[in-house]
């Protein structure tokens, strides 16, 4: 478990944290209006985050942002065949009630030093023109803009970017 600096933790996803993290990425696609087919809102994997990301730890990682009782955000990574080690930042979402905490630049920081440990040498992530704070966030990591790879996982992402971890 990794102290924030605050009075929240990043940990591993447990079994336990599947509904509260699904609740939590589709509260948040809704409200920007991206609760539509070809976004994580209907993810086959969404209700069940923990099995999906346990079926490969060689390759894939979630990590939960907790108060030590409540899921309040996560982040995930995944590999992605379709660029040479390159792995896929996934569900990156922070309860309203903590954003402006910096926290996404933190679990940024561990999904890369997973990715890294992993054997991963780029973190590719799609987001979405009206999550315009996301886009900050990623942009301020030092992710660039990138045009639409043939591949992109969800259909209604306008937004690709890469980022060099290694």
């Amino acid at each position: 478990m990794k102290h924030t600096g605050s009075d929240l933790f990043i940990r591993p996803i447990r079994a336990g944290d599947d509904a509260a993290l699904a609740a939590l990425v589709r509260s948040s696609l809704k409200r920007h209006g991206l609760d539509i087919p070809g976004t994580a809102y209907f993810d086959a994997c969404l209700d069940k985050l923990s099995d999906y990301y346990s079926l490969r730890p060689d390759k894939r990682a979630y990590f939960v942002l907790t108060d030590g009782q409540n899921v309040l955000g996560g982040i995930g990574i995944a590999e992605l065949d379709e660029i040479p080690s390159c792995a896929e930042m996934q569900k990156l979402y922070i309860d309203t009630r903590v954003q402006g905490r910096r926290l996404s630049y933190k679990l940024i920081g561990c999904a890369e030093a997973k990715a890294r440990e992993l054997g991963y040498k780029r973190m590719y992530l799609e987001t979405h023109t009206r999550l315009a704070a996301a886009i900050h966030v990623y942009e301020s990591c030092g992710y660039k803009s990138t045009k639409p790879p043939a591949f992109a996982v969800h259909g209604a992402m306008d937004r690709f970017y890469i980022k060099e971890i290694s």
